[in-house]
């Protein structure tokens, strides 16, 4: 009899060490890693991009923004599909119910934070300070917008955070990028 409970006893600790695991696994995967969150913050440029286009197309001094932000749409429509594609595969594999619909949220839901932005300055003022950055955005090719867009913005947060592992690995790429360190070759 001593066995049995023994055995009984060792079984429900398997199972109480496995569960706990999934529970940590289910955790681990409600964070980004760098490919979803570079995800969310390309399609959070976008929508940025349409409101600043939106809001100062007929401001004067800003015509011809929403044609850029149509022709940075097209230049970038696979990249685009892609952080899509990322994010429904993300919210997939985290049980939802409605993978698309939660990404139409999503993105509607960063327009409207951005539009926020717009109402809270005049809106002169917002598009003399945004305007320029569908220029700049319509300029880049498609590794320095990706490089945009994996940067860690400590006052703008994703939907979920990044995973501990990632963070550090983008935060010491951006260093290095602002601290390269000199290699010389010596003779």
């Amino acid at each position: 009899m001593p066995r049995i409970l023994t055995l009984s006893f060792l079984s429900l600790s398997l199972a109480a060490l496995l569960s706990l695991a999934s529970v940590t696994e289910a955790r681990a995967a409600r964070c980004y890693n760098i490919s979803q969150f570079e995800a969310e913050q390309g399609l959070r440029i976008h929508s940025e991009l349409m409101v600043i286009s939106l809001t100062c197309q007929r401001i004067p001094g800003h015509a011809g923004l929403y044609d850029k932000y149509q022709q940075f749409t097209q230049k970038n429509r696979i990249l685009l599909a892609d952080y899509e594609n990322r994010l429904i595969s993300y919210y997939k594999s985290n049980g939802s119910a409605a993978p698309s619909k939660q990404l139409h949220t999503l993105r509607t839901d960063l327009a409207n934070e951005i539009s926020q932005h717009a109402v809270s300055m005049s809106v002169t003022s917002f598009c003399s300070h945004f305007s320029s950055r569908i220029d700049r955005a319509l300029s880049m090719d498609r590794d320095t917008l990706q490089r945009w867009a994996r940067q860690v913005w400590p006052d703008q947060k994703t939907t979920a955070p990044l995973c501990r592992q990632d963070e550090e690995t983008l935060r010491a790429a951006a260093l290095q990028r602002q601290n390269p360190q000199r290699t010389t070759i010596r003779r």
